[in-house]
């Protein structure tokens, strides 16, 4: 068959549909037979005294299917300390790393993806009736295709397995989830959209040239 430049497009329209069925929740809000299942999955996984069990009940039931951002502070232990497996001597930061090379691919098979990590620069400059700083030193934001894929990850029995590299890494830590109220930067959706739009012009471009 002869190549033609409606193709092109074509091929772009379909990579952008595969893109959106793996990023968007097409499966609605978390029913309550999931949540019971998820809860008693993490009663029997999960060390106790680690999350909130009746706030995350509370989160998956007031699920509205949508997308949020986890944002999460963190602070780093000094110094070196000892590999949970291994019993070899690291630095925290090493095993920070270990840790995230087993959560992100984790986060990103359920439609999640690590949005940014920033170092913190500073102590507090404005804070109004809030606990002093403990001496946070990493800020990062991940996005959740939804509160369910959120407990999938964290119920899954082998990426539970690296979570001791992190709690070995921290001696503080704190996540809460959030929705967008306003922004100007551009989602996924559109990012997406734009570069395959644009591929296919060149590539289109091309053919006209040739």
């Amino acid at each position: 068959m002869e190549f033609r430049p409606w193709m092109l497009w074509a091929g772009a329209a379909v990579l952008y549909g595969l893109f959106r069925l793996w990023y968007d929740n097409w499966r609605g809000p978390i029913r309550s037979r999931e949540i019971e299942r998820f809860m008693a999955r993490a009663e029997a996984l999960w060390p106790p005294g680690l999350n909130d069990l009746d706030q995350i009940r509370r989160f998956l039931e007031a699920d509205d299917g949508h997308e949020f951002i986890m944002v999460n502070l963190i602070r780093v232990r000094p110094g070196e300390v000892a590999d949970p497996v291994t019993g070899q001597t690291r630095s925290s930061l090493s095993l920070l790393r270990a840790y995230f090379a087993v959560f992100a691919p984790t986060l990103i098979a359920g439609g999640g993806l690590p949005l940014l990590s920033y170092r913190k620069i500073s102590g507090y400059v404005d804070a109004l009736n809030v606990p002093p700083d403990p001496g946070w030193s990493v800020v990062g934001l991940m996005r959740y295709r939804s509160r369910r894929d959120m407990m999938v990850l964290a119920t899954n029995a082998s990426f539970l397995q690296a979570h001791e590299l992190k709690m070995a890494a921290l001696t503080h830590a704190m996540a809460f989830p959030a929705q967008p109220l306003s922004g100007l930067v551009a989602g996924p959706r559109l990012a997406v959209a734009l570069g395959l739009a644009l591929a296919a012009a060149l590539g289109h471009l091309v053919w006209l040239s040739v």
